[in-house]
């Protein structure tokens, strides 16, 4: 939630810097024994950020990078020069630094010979974060470099943490905005969320049980999409009483982490509140709060974004609807025709395989099948009795006068109206009109609503003639599979048989007054 421009954060939610729940790693190398016990002894009391210290000891340059190879959260090492040969120690760098690539231990050279390594080439040519004779380090010197380095190793770790979250805010980010469907976009924000919230171990199992509810205005929850054991839950109210008494009683806040759960409110449109909550077993850290502010952001945005895309597809549809509408009634046919044909078009480009968005667009589009018979004369267009070849000449042009109404327009709904409108009465045998395409010569979408509007035709009232019983319909149907339809429509058509069904009854025609 805001407070004016700011947000507002629970205080029990309130993320700290990540804990470390073990010791931090110091690395001695050096070849004499008595140097390790002198060090330990320096450094025994030293706390940093409430946790203690734990030495590893390497005598050899060798085993020193063995050491890291197996201990990549070592903190500091302390570096002799001279082991085993004379430039062991800065041996041991280049390797922890090229070879195993670790470039967050900060590595202290110490030597007792100084001469065989000056500090000037020393401090140019290798990678340490700091340069000692050991004469000089007491036991308050080592001290204070031993917590200064702590504090920078910690810093560059918290940097790497931000950096890593940034990037997985702005991943994420990226995966919500191809999601324009709103349900498919809050599912989507529940499966990122374990990431975003560096919850990596969330990542290795199914998804947490998440869900995401919605309420304008005042609190009437309603599912908007769920994971986990609350998956299939979209689009109904919330019924579970006591996560709903949860929601209700959640602290004025931006977002809530709890032992047992997560959640986050997000408010676009000034009026829509949505609550995003992840389930857990236990209490985890969330990712840095700047993050989750980011992020929460990137989500108030897509989910605008995405009701607008639904708001003007349904706009569109709408329009499209009462324009076929409009020219049905010239044939004096129902509107819920074209309705119809929208749906029976949807349901199987789906089942063809076609994406979501495309689906949607012919959806929108098959209505326009008809809107060529506009400029068909009523004599011709409404007459009861069989056509005269002349007169069915004339009527089949309604499909090229379809097809130049909206070829010339740039939107892609229009431009799958053009096709559908031009294509609708071809044949996959060829003996279709008006350009006797064949077979896949003919646009998949031509090819669909071809089959929703003989369907749709055969089973309703016309001028011309009563609905056809079914069995008669589907026989008709499997009778024209590789002549009027393409084999494969017919067969997806009666496999799903029953959905084609729901559709018919759900957009009945409604009764003659």
């Amino acid at each position: 939630m805001t407070t004016g421009d700011r947000l507002v954060f629970a205080d029990e939610a309130k993320p700290s810097v990540e804990r470390r729940h073990k010791p931090w790693k110091i690395l001695i190398a050096d070849d004499e024994e008595e140097i390790h016990k002198v060090t330990k002894l320096a450094l025994k009391d030293l706390h940093f950020d409430n946790q203690p210290l734990e030495f590893l000891d390497a005598y050899t340059g060798r085993e020193s990078v063995e050491i890291m190879r197996q201990h990549a959260d070592v903190a500091i090492v302390l570096m002799d020069v001279v082991m085993e040969t004379e430039h062991a120690g800065l041996d041991a760098v280049e390797a922890i630094r090229h070879t195993l690539s670790n470039h967050f231990v900060r590595i202290v050279l110490r030597t007792g010979q100084p001469g065989q390594a000056p500090e000037h080439d020393i401090i140019t040519r290798y990678d340490i974060n700091d340069y000692k004779e050991k004469t000089e380090l007491t036991a308050k010197k080592l001290f204070t470099l031993v917590y200064t380095g702590l504090s920078l190793f910690q810093e560059l770790h918290q940097q790497e943490r931000h950096s890593q979250g940034l990037q997985q805010v702005i991943s994420a980010t990226a995966r919500l905005f191809g999601r324009r469907d709103p349900r498919e976009l809050a599912e989507q924000v529940l499966l990122e969320l374990p990431d975003v919230l560096a919850w990596a171990h969330a990542k290795e199992g199914p998804a947490l049980n998440g869900i995401a509810v919605t309420a304008v205005n005042t609190f009437e929850p309603r599912v908007l999409a769920g994971t986990g054991s609350y998956a299939g839950a979209a689009g109904q109210p919330l019924q579970n009483a006591a996560l709903r008494s949860r929601l209700q009683g959640l602290p004025d806040a931006f977002w809530t982490l709890r032992d047992g759960y997560f959640a986050m409110r997000v408010l676009s449109h000034k009026t829509i509140q949505t609550v995003f909550y992840l389930e857990c077993e236990e209490r985890r850290r969330t990712a840095d709060e700047r993050m989750l502010e980011m992020f929460s952001y990137d989500v108030a945005l897509a989910l605008e974004n995405s009701r607008l895309i639904e708001e003007v597809s349904r706009t569109q549809q709408e329009l499209v609807i009462m324009l076929s509408e409009a020219i049905e009634k010239r044939s004096m046919e129902t509107g819920y025709h074209v309705r119809r044909v929208g749906e029976y078009s949807l349901l199987l480009a789906r089942l063809c395989g076609v994406c979501e968005d495309e689906a949607k667009i012919l959806q929108i589009a098959a209505p326009l099948h008809d809107a060529g018979k506009i400029a068909i004369p009523d004599a011709i267009l409404n007459k009861p009795g069989k056509l005269t070849p002349e007169e069915w000449k004339t009527m089949q042009t309604h499909a090229g006068i379809g097809a130049q109404l909206f070829e010339k327009h740039e939107l892609a709904v229009l431009k799958v109206a053009a096709i559908v409108a031009a294509q609708h009465h071809e044949k996959w045998d060829g003996m279709g009109y008006p350009n006797r395409l064949r077979g896949e010569d003919i646009h998949l979408y031509g090819r669909i609503t071809a089959l929703a509007d003989v369907f749709d035709a055969l089973n309703s009232r016309r001028c011309y003639k009563e609905p056809w019983p079914l069995e008669d319909v589907l026989s008709t149907l499997r009778g024209e599979r590789g002549r009027h339809f393409e084999p494969r429509l017919v067969d997806l058509f009666l496999e799903h048989l029953d959905e084609f069904l729901e559709i018919r009854d759900r957009l009945a025609d409604p009764p003659e007054p």
